[in-house]
């Protein structure tokens, strides 16, 4: 496999220019090439340059406007709401954040639902973004039917990612963003792309047979991850982020979408939560002690710290060669 070495504001104007010669005004573009930079230097290839060709996509159909502008509506001093008015979902995510930052330190926990946004994006930074404040986040999404209830073979849940963070001030965050399925379809999608086998029980082909084929399972239907278990965590996703929103889940996704191949409009919850109003004094050094009993433990790795250490590597990131020359003919 070719790979091109492009240095972090390289990959913050690819994407950049990508979103603004399709349609995209500075706010939205900015945002997204954020998002998608970000992705890259943490190593979270699936999320990043991958997700352009799907963004341009929605613009070229025309539905993601990207020139949309969020509105935020303090519903309650708990309770926020973001309408993206058709944006994709970093944008809004920009605006109702800070707010629910501000909501959750004074009150001590606050919620806030975005509707109207196409979510394509990791998760993690909306969690870390809280937890940077001193504050618990949680977040999590919906997507299209690509994975079955655990005992079916029927594409009901999208892979429903959740997202948890929780602060350590003066070292990095406890992270994680986990898809509910068995593997995050934009991993399958690149094992499959570069000719890579997946886990069994990853999900199944066409026919309903078991396969380490990746491309058979993107043709097929994902699995949960954990059996039944995951399947009620992806289930609880479907009610946090379109029965709590009033967005679609994911099988109305499914039904309203254009089929561009770039993401549909659905809903997210994010949910945060302040550890000193509700701990009280003294938090800080409880929590570092169980951390310290946790790490003392060989071969414990906390979650987000192979996130982290790549963040501390400012250097060129190796990228697929085909996807930057299928991203600067987009432009």
């Amino acid at each position: 496999m070719s790979e091109t070495s492009l240095s972090l504001d390289e990959i913050y104007a690819l994407a950049h220019d990508a979103m603004t010669a399709n349609g995209c005004n500075d706010a939205n573009a900015g945002a997204l090439a954020d998002i998608v930079m970000r992705a890259e230097r943490d190593g979270s290839h699936s999320h990043g340059l991958f997700r352009v060709p799907g963004y341009v996509k929605a613009l070229r159909s025309g539905k993601v406007d990207g020139k949309a502008t969020p509105t935020v509506t303090k519903k309650t001093p708990a309770i926020i709401h973001v309408d993206g008015h058709g944006c994709f979902a970093p944008l809004a995510q920009a605006a109702g954040l800070p707010v629910l930052a501000e909501a959750t330190a004074e009150i001590g926990v606050a919620a806030l639902s975005l509707t109207g946004i196409h979510h394509f994006a990791a998760l993690w930074p909306e969690t870390e973004f809280l937890a940077d404040r001193g504050l618990v986040g949680i977040a999590c999404t919906a997507y299209m039917p690509m994975v079955a209830p655990s005992g079916t073979r029927e594409k009901l849940f999208g892979t429903n990612p959740i997202s948890f963070a929780w602060p350590r001030p003066g070292k990095t965050p406890v992270c994680y963003d986990m898809a509910t399925a068995a593997m995050a379809m934009g991993d399958v999608q690149i094992a499959a792309r570069d000719g890579k086998t997946v886990p069994l029980g990853t999900g199944l082909d066409a026919e309903g047979n078991e396969t380490t084929d990746p491309a058979k399972i993107a043709a097929g239907v994902l699995l949960p991850f954990g059996g039944y278990k995951g399947s009620a965590i992806a289930l609880m996703v479907e009610l946090l982020a379109a029965g709590l929103t009033g967005e679609q889940f994911s099988y109305e996704a499914k039904q309203t979408d254009n089929g561009d191949g770039g993401p549909p409009r659905g809903g997210e919850m994010v949910i945060g939560l302040s550890p000193a109003l509700i701990a009280g004094d003294g938090w800080e050094s409880h929590v570092e002690a169980f951390m310290d009993r946790m790490t003392a433990i060989d071969g414990v790795r906390i979650p987000g710290a192979r996130r982290h250490q790549n963040r501390l590597d400012t250097g060129l990131r190796a990228i697929n060669s085909t996807l930057v020359e299928t991203i600067r003919g987009l432009i």
